[in-house]
């Protein structure tokens, strides 16, 4: 991008690295920038990445354990993180075959970030591109929405005083700020941050629950029922589909060809967050998390939750920049302003994005179920059944396979073992994660609306803090007599 450091390619054996032109930062304004804002080395990926997964859906982990059952929820997690973690794989090595065959024909990417659904594109055709496209923005999309909600979710624990309705069009204008950030080059201090933050906040959650302990006549009655049974695992396949901005950081790095292990170390990392944190509130709350998907629900106001709330609300504001800017990219390539140097021109022209979410997270404020939904409906094909088939037929030739810029590790099988694998993930995905998940999800989120209604001002918040409407009181209940000094408001008071 314009504002990141000036790059060329330079091509080492069969892959393809980017290397700065400047040398050495000439002075102190140059390093703290550098420093700061532009990130393009391998830990930058692997900040990225952990940074990017474990958002939100900390808080909704427990939820789903309450849905699953503790030794379910387990098995689920390592589960899905390990067959996350194959198919990030699959897309970075699509990514260097694509960007390798371009390289070799001279196409110049200094001011282009490539995305997943031109990789597609270069290698499968315009069918798979608007497959992609239309899968990839749908998930990056909710996605940015989820982040909305949890945002207004949780800071209502801290400050009641207003609905979780007026939160979300509070943050909806602070997080729309996204759109001064250029490209996932300048995510560097940002996605640091967010980890440590995410990181206090589990085991904010593990040690909180363990001091607290069990509550009175604590219940672990899960699973109870089926439908709960699929949601709370598609919600644990969504935890690991952070796929949609794999291939922007890929594109961020300098050496691209580094990423096939990171997305495995930054998944192996999160699962000391996720595991510990989810177990011990579901330990120490049982049934009473399948009301209260969001976790911070549960634990008493003190100085330790009011930090991980506000530390999360920072986190999610960076992952809301994460998931837009993707997005933000699409619509400039749509409008012809991808290369335009101008940033306030480029900020002006990204507004349009935000307002859709903005909308979307009023309309539907289903903290938790809605992760289960996006899971099976969009995540489900978007992060493992197209990487998957689509690594298939990229090399489903002989020619194809013998000229693969990456051949597959030896300890899978080589060609075989990967298409196994590959085609393993895609039953498997399309039977329990879109049929049973997606049934179960679309179900529970039918509920939801049912239940609350769409537009509804504060989700699972405590009934005390909003009555019913005069219509639905029993009128059968005796009134109290009024108090015997009680005037009558001017406008009904009668005169003679």
């Amino acid at each position: 991008m314009a504002s990141d450091k000036v790059v060329e390619t330079v091509i080492v054996g069969n892959y393809v690295e980017m290397e700065a032109e400047e040398g050495k930062p000439k002075d102190i304004k140059t390093k703290i920038s550098n420093l700061f804002w532009h990130g393009g080395s391998a830990y930058d990926a692997w900040f990225s990445c952990a940074s990017n997964q474990v958002a939100q859906v900390l808080l909704t982990l427990p939820y789903s354990f309450s849905q699953l059952g503790m030794m379910s929820g387990i098995l689920f997690q390592l589960f899905y993180g390990l067959m996350g973690s194959w198919t990030a794989y699959l897309i970075s090595i699509l990514y260097i075959e694509y960007r390798t065959r371009k390289e070799r024909e001279k196409t110049d990417f200094r001011n282009h970030v490539i995305q997943w659904f031109e990789v597609l594109d270069g290698l499968l055709g315009k069918h798979w591109r608007n497959v992609g496209l239309a899968f990839n923005c749908t998930f990056l999309l909710f996605g940015s929405v989820i982040q909305l909600i949890a945002c207004a979710s949780n800071i209502y624990y801290i400050n009641d005083n207003l609905d979780k309705r007026t939160w979300t069009y509070i943050f909806g204008a602070c997080c729309a700020t996204t759109v001064f950030i250029p490209s996932f080059h300048n995510y560097r201090i940002w996605s640091f941050l967010g980890l440590l933050m995410t990181t206090y906040t589990a085991w904010y959650l593990t040690i909180a629950s363990l001091v607290h302990g069990q509550v009175e006549g604590v219940k672990h009655s899960g699973p109870s029922k089926l439908v709960l049974y699929f949601t709370g695992a598609t919600n644990i396949l969504y935890t690991f589909g952070g796929h949609a901005v794999t291939v922007e950081i890929m594109h961020a790095m300098w050496k691209p060809q580094k990423f096939k292990a990171i997305y495995l170390l930054a998944t192996l990392y999160v699962l000391t967050l996720t595991l510990p944190s989810a177990a011990a509130v579901y330990w120490a709350f049982g049934d009473l998390l399948l009301n209260h998907s969001n976790a911070f629900a549960l634990f008493p106001r003190s100085p330790s939750r009011d930090m991980a709330v506000i530390l999360m609300l920072i986190h999610q504001f960076i992952t809301f920049g994460f998931a837009c800017t993707p997005l933000y990219f699409v619509w400039e390539k749509a409008i012809g302003l991808h290369e335009c140097k101008s940033l306030c021109k480029r900020a002006a022209a990204r507004l349009p994005v935000v307002v859709p979410i903005w909308f979307l997270a009023i309309i539907f404020p289903f903290f938790g179920p809605i992760n289960s939904t996006v899971g099976s409906l969009l995540v489900s094909f978007t992060v493992y059944i197209i990487p998957a088939l689509a690594h298939i037929f990229t090399f489903k030739s002989a020619a194809a396979r013998e000229n693969a810029v990456e051949q597959p590790p030896r300890f899978v099988g080589r060609w075989v073992g990967t298409y196994v694998i590959n085609i393993f993930i895609v039953v498997w995905v399309l039977i329990v994660g879109f049929g049973f998940g997606g049934w179960a999800s679309m179900v529970n989120f039918i509920h939801q609306i049912d239940t609350f209604g769409l537009f509804t001002k504060c989700y699972q918040c405590p009934p005390q803090q909003f009555p019913p409407p005069p219509h639905v009181i029993n009128a059968t209940a005796p009134l109290a007599p009024p108090p015997a000094n009680l005037t009558p408001p001017r406008h009904i008071i009668h005169k003679p």
